[in-house]
């Protein structure tokens, strides 16, 4: 194994944005153009990228910039991708159920594009949608699901907004929010399920090695639990 060192100069008024940059990074996996302005600004420019990539590689992380999306997202570094423990070190597992609800959100955004600034559904329109894909999920689990997902930078709502007319904000790492070979599988799967049944609109089936999902006995999808 090679030495490590580090060899990065950061000017004292950048400091503060260096390590803001650094802190959201490993918070919340991605910077957005549209809602980290500022510190999208900041890593978005060369020399700034190859510092805080210089730094991360420290602890076995990268960045990459999609410029197109304006995403700046956090990855294991190329070197280190083989290493025990450090691969998946910033990879969420989400359950079978989440995997649904990411894909049903990745559709609305993409049916959403180019009709108006920023990508907005609303919470009631969100569950018609999930509804229409025969998904099985009760009121508090889609919302600790949003809770997740804004914890990650893929959707964006106020959270003293409780309604169905709730407004949450879609975000293209929304496409990031599961690796390759996982997205695969689970549309893998359904297109399986898809030629099976003779049906295109049923909901995805379930994606291996994450945690099965079963509706509780005498439950309503979205009904609050009885006091």
């Amino acid at each position: 194994m090679s030495d490590i060192s580090l060899q990065i100069s950061i000017k004292e008024e950048n400091n503060h944005l260096f390590k803001r940059c650094i802190r959201k990074l490993l918070e919340s996996t991605f910077l957005l153009r549209e809602k980290d302005g500022k510190l999208y600004q900041f890593v978005s420019r060369e020399s700034n990228r190859q510092d805080i990539s210089e730094y991360l590689r420290m602890i076995g992380f990268d960045i990459i910039l999609e410029e197109k999306t304006g995403v700046c997202m956090l990855i294991a570094s190329e070197e280190d991708a083989d290493t025990v423990g450090l691969k998946r070190a910033n990879v969420v597992t989400f359950t079978t159920l989440q995997y649904h609800l990411l894909l049903v959100l990745w559709k609305v955004y993409l049916e959403n594009l180019g009709y108006s600034e920023g990508n907005f559904v609303t919470k009631g329109d969100l569950i018609d949608k999930i509804k229409s894909y025969e998904i099985q999920i009760l009121r508090p689990e889609l919302n600790a699901a949003l809770r997740l997902f804004k914890k990650y930078s893929l959707i964006n709502y106020n959270e003293d907004d409780s309604g169905e007319d709730m407004k949450i904000q879609l975000y293209p790492s929304l496409q990031f929010g599961w690796d390759l070979p996982q997205f695969q599988t689970v549309a893998g799967e359904y297109l399986k399920e898809s030629e099976e049944t003779g049906t295109e609109d049923e909901a995805p089936a379930s994606f291996e090695d994450t945690e099965e999902y079963e509706e509780p006995e005498g439950s309503d999808d979205f009904e609050e639990e009885d006091e």
